[in-house]
């Protein structure tokens, strides 16, 4: 049986409370993870892993950060996304709005602009991968 989006919430929230320390208050769909939440790069690996525990699932890192775009001179120049990394983004990440980052395309600021809410709709994305290949 599928999760709803209210038990995939539940199951990151405590993921995030376990791994970062924060209140389950603190833990709303919209707080973002590195500003509101405080995760540093070296949380974000103890928060995949508690996720794949969590779910079931594998998440391998490029799939929730997509160095191989933000790193690669054919879709950044002069530290912005281009128009043609935008668009790879976008394949890559469909359960993320890029809109606000198309705005100010800033590498440093995509992992800023991640929200609760963005991990829950690729957890959501993953669950529907792996029942589909069931």
């Amino acid at each position: 049986m599928a999760a709803t989006s209210e038990e995939v919430f539940q199951k990151v929230r405590a993921a995030l409370v376990d791994a970062l320390g924060v209140d389950e208050e603190e833990v709303t769909p919209e707080a973002t993870m590195v500003g509101d939440l405080g995760a540093e790069s070296i949380d974000f690996l103890d928060i995949m892993f508690k996720l794949e525990q969590s779910f079931g699932i594998n998440i391998p890192r490029s799939e929730l950060f997509p160095d191989d775009i933000l790193n690669n001179p054919n879709y950044v120049q002069d530290g912005k996304v281009t128009s043609t990394g935008i668009s790879e983004l976008k394949k890559r990440m469909p359960y993320l709005d890029l809109s606000s980052f198309e705005q100010h395309p800033v590498v440093q600021n995509f992992v800023s602009m991640l929200t609760v809410n963005d991990l829950c709709k690729f957890i959501e994305s993953k669950l529907a991968e792996k029942s589909a290949g069931a």
